[in-house]
């Protein structure tokens, strides 16, 4: 084979449809991986999404499909080949809160830069549940920033409908450590199961892991089940403790709702330190590009990186029937 019959051979391989050239992988999703994309009609880079034809149904793509709001990654369109499909997302250039916290990167966030997150995992899952969309993986991998610092939720893999909430409460979909407990007993998958995995989240953006995470996955789940509510840091606040206290409560329906924990103390608190700061000198921008400058020195895409902390997703796993017995 020439070498301009080779260039062209490998440049068709590394094409999606003629129009996205195929990139790094840059993160694994529930059930699919992540590649970094380049639109060849505008120059744009994107997130192509592959995820096997057997693990997606076309209800799942539909959810993707109709989401529309500024804290959700905006669907960009699919193509289809014999065994996968291949999701077009936009790519957001600081990757997964998950990554930024590494201890190598920028470890540990202060309380109130994660309530500026928070808020806006708050505010994109206000729009999810209107919608009647539960996420059920809310993580800091599955968040992602923009280089202002604007919050995209991502990875879509295992949200369900309200509606089909019923047909979904046999079985356990998630990641181990942010579950809430009525799912682990698979009494009931509801929009206050993303309550609970944000409370999880906050624990992981101030620490760097999530709760239990000293156990391993099994023995994790036994005691979300089995304790009163996750352990809460003492060197916490007393308005982020309470916070937490009420995305931990046992009974999903005592939990509030998105829309409620948007009014609590803390979130509002810290909203209103961030617009006096930011009239003074744009703190958040200043962060927001410094998390972009140390992922371009590394190299760092990592959007919906779900390998960020090594923990397995667990879905449909007969073991689990035990803590509902």
């Amino acid at each position: 084979m020439s070498r301009q019959a080779a260039s062209s051979a490998f440049h068709k391989s590394k094409t999606l449809d003629n129009k996205y050239m195929l990139g790094d992988e840059i993160g694994k999703g529930a059930y699919g991986r992540v590649y970094k994309g380049l639109d060849l009609e505008n120059g744009d880079f994107v997130a192509i999404k592959q995820v096997s034809l057997e693990n997606i149904a076309q209800e799942d793509l539909n959810i993707i499909m109709n989401l529309n709001h500024k804290n959700i990654v905006k669907y960009l369109g699919s193509s289809k080949t014999k065994s996968h499909l291949h999701i077009i997302l936009e790519y957001v250039e600081n990757g997964s809160l998950a990554n930024i916290i590494k201890p190598n990167k920028f470890g540990p966030f202060p309380e109130s830069l994660v309530a500026v997150y928070i808020s806006q995992v708050l505010e994109g899952l206000v729009y999810l549940h209107e919608q009647g969309v539960i996420h059920r993986d809310i993580k800091g991998a599955n968040i992602l920033t923009t280089k202002e610092g604007l919050v995209k939720l991502a990875d879509f893999g295992v949200a369900t409908k309200l509606t089909e909430a019923d047909v979904n409460t046999h079985s356990v979909v998630g990641t181990p450590y942010w579950m809430a407990p009525e799912v682990i007993e698979m009494s009931g998958v509801c929009a206050a199961s993303d309550i609970w995995s944000v409370g999880c989240t906050v624990i992981e953006l101030l620490t760097c892991v999530p709760p239990y995470y000293d156990l391993q996955p099994m023995p994790a789940l036994f005691r979300i089940v089995q304790d009163e509510h996750p352990p809460i840091p003492d060197s916490l606040s007393p308005d982020i403790t309470d916070f937490l206290r009420q995305c931990f409560k046992k009974d999903a329906r005592q939990r509030p709702d998105a829309k409620t924990l948007l009014s609590h103390p803390w979130i509002r608190n810290c909203k209103r330190a961030l617009q006096s700061s930011l009239r003074h000198s744009g703190t958040i921008r200043n962060i927001s590009e410094d998390i972009a400058a140390n992922a371009e020195s590394s190299g760092g895409d990592n959007q919906s990186a779900g390998e960020s902390l090594p923990v397995e997703k667990v879905e449909a796993s007969e073991t689990v029937r035990t803590f509902s017995t």
